[in-house]
């Protein structure tokens, strides 16, 4: 996928801070969006299988794991 303009506002001496550095702010912006995206997204699957994941974790601590007879370790 391409790669698209966007619009963002910053604090001025946060930009001319970045600038003065030589930092690409668009690239390091690019990379905090991605990782607050995939947070999001791991927060969202998690809530949505809440249960699942409950329920899973509750059989775990009743009948232990599972294959755990055959484990050499």
């Amino acid at each position: 996928m391409g790669r698209v303009k966007v619009n963002l506002t910053l604090d001025a001496e946060v930009a001319q801070t970045a600038r003065a550095l030589g930092l690409n702010m668009s690239r390091l912006a690019e990379a905090a969006i991605s990782a607050a995206t995939k947070a999001e997204r791991n927060r969202l699957w998690r809530e949505e299988n809440r249960a699942n994941i409950a329920a899973y974790a509750e059989e775990v601590a009743r009948d232990g794991l599972p294959l755990t007879p055959y484990r050499s370790f």
